[in-house]
């Protein structure tokens, strides 16, 4: 059969590639022709249109809403999350092979000018929490990527700027707008000024980004005026990222209460461009400004305290427990939460260059490396305990740990869960505690070794990540070993039989 698939995952980085690379293999494993086109952060190139035209069914595997996807009217298909085509693909291809021979027909297209969500309205209650979350936490991370690296970059002109060091804090004295209104491109100080303010900028949009697609998510279009009116009302008081998630649910779920009211006729023609964003973004404007603004703000006051005054044993603590956070479910909500502490740290105005906040990043950049470095060099130093397939992965780990993908290590955990998962918690969290102790800073929120230049003591930085991949590799190596692994077993004993078949043959 000739299929085509969309992949899409919240972050659009890394499980929207897996997917479409397990597929394509999974269908030529089984003998049909698959195509994947990948709704990335990157990007997308559209299938073309000669392709769906002959296409006798569509895969989507996708936890965002597939764009256009009105293309495939008419055509079966099967809609799958995007771990279940990384975890099981030839099941999901077998689904779509048995949905084409049913007839099953393709649902209705989602309006293509959307933006990309996707909730599961049937889901429980703890499931739509996460999904609205992590819509939010999605659409917010590149605006983080943008202003962190700006402002990393900033710092490192700043400091062949002002002849040092010091040029890093500087920058962050100096006036953005005096330098704007008489702006001298041959300055590099000039320059490192408006790239800070640029970041800044950037960073802005966070917290009113993160509650407005929180709201979508919950209400649809209803929702973004009162999120991003309450993410925007959040950072006026303070509130920060802690008021940008409560701000989020609220006008999410007010604009859904009064998008269900029963209204005369008449007035439904008004209700979503003057009566629900009127009413929500008043009533969350109130609750945010006047009610409970001012008791998060002191408790986003008392965290930056907090953390500004971690030195030490508490800091090594803390490094130790984000650590483990990030090697725990590889990408997934635990994952994120520890990563989201981490990049809304960043977004605190008035740091200096060696604040907690850029320690904490650092340790949780570095933690998050460890899992797919570990698989990778546990498939090349133990060969014999892996698949086949888990080796051809273990080639790919490489450049995915060192580029800050959690998600390599995925295909791993979801052959081997608690041997793997085990290792990677103990590597990532042994790597986020050395992280802290050796004083590693970090102002950007992304890019593993390629964003090495903008680390503080680098060295302590690659020890950490060193030793953590050591540890997990060690400890995944040791466990298998005393595990009897039937299908690795079988696979070895057809390899070493394959083997001996080919010494047999003449040259």
């Amino acid at each position: 059969m000739k299929l085509v698939a969309v992949s899409s995952c919240p972050t659009g980085i890394a499980h929207t590639y897996m997917a479409a690379e397990a597929l394509e293999q999974a269908g030529k494993a089984a003998g049909h022709e698959v195509h994947v086109e990948t709704q990335g952060a990157a990007g997308s190139t559209p299938l073309d249109p000669a392709l769906i035209a002959a296409a006798d069914g569509v895969i989507y595997a996708a936890d965002l809403e597939v764009k256009d996807k009105q293309r495939f009217a008419g055509k079966p298909f099967v809609d799958v999350g995007v771990k279940k085509a990384v975890h099981d693909a030839p099941g999901v291809i077998a689904a779509a092979v048995a949905a084409v021979e049913a007839g099953v027909p393709a649902g209705a297209a989602a309006p293509a000018a959307a933006p990309a969500t996707k909730v599961d309205r049937d889901a429980g209650a703890g499931t739509k929490v996460r999904q609205w979350l992590m819509t939010g936490v999605s659409y917010m991370i590149p605006f983080v990527a943008a202003g962190g690296i700006l402002i990393a970059l900033s710092f490192m002109l700043a400091q062949v700027a002002w002849g040092g060091a010091e040029g890093a804090i500087e920058v962050t004295k100096v006036d953005a707008a005096t330098v704007v209104a008489a702006f001298d491109p041959a300055s590099l100080q000039d320059w490192s000024v408006v790239l800070l303010k640029t970041g800044q900028l950037a960073f802005g949009f966070l917290v009113p980004v993160l509650s407005g697609f929180i709201a979508y998510a919950i209400a649809d279009r209803p929702g973004l005026v009162p999120g991003f009116l309450g993410g925007a009302a959040a950072g006026f008081v303070g509130a920060g990222f802690l008021g940008g998630l409560v701000t989020g649910f609220l006008a999410g779920g007010v604009a859904l209460w009064i998008s269900r009211w029963n209204v005369p006729k008449g007035v439904r023609g008004v209700m979503p461009v003057v009566v629900i964003p009127l009413l929500s973004s008043a009533v969350v404007g109130v609750v945010m400004l006047v009610l409970i603004g001012r008791a998060i703000a002191a408790a986003m006051d008392g965290l930056t305290s907090w953390l500004n005054g971690l030195s030490g044993t508490s800091a090594v603590l803390l490094g130790l427990l984000l650590g483990a956070m990030m090697g725990f479910d590889l990408g997934g909500p635990i994952n994120k939460v520890a990563y989201t502490f981490a990049v809304t740290g960043l977004a605190t105005e008035g740091l200096a260059a060696d604040a907690t906040q850029y320690r904490v990043m650092a340790a949780v950049m570095a933690a998050g490396m460890v899992a797919p470095l570990a698989m990778a060099l546990a498939t090349t130093v133990r060969k014999r305990l892996f698949t086949h397939a888990e080796r051809e992965n273990g080639k790919a780990a490489w450049l995915l740990g060192a580029s800050f993908i959690s998600e390599g290590a995925i295909p791993f955990a979801a052959a081997d869960p608690w041997r793997v998962i085990v290792s990677s918690v103990v590597g990532s969290a042994a790597t986020g505690a050395l992280a802290m102790a050796f004083g590693s800073t970090l102002v950007a929120p992304h890019g593993g070794v390629w964003v090495l230049p903008l680390i503080g003591n680098p060295l302590g930085f690659v020890a950490a990540v060193v030793v953590g991949t050591l540890v997990s590799t060690a400890l995944v190596v040791l466990l298998k070993s005393l595990a009897h692994d039937p299908v690795v077993a079988a696979e070895r004993a057809a390899e070493e039989q394959r083997d001996a078949t080919l010494v047999g043959q003449p040259a």
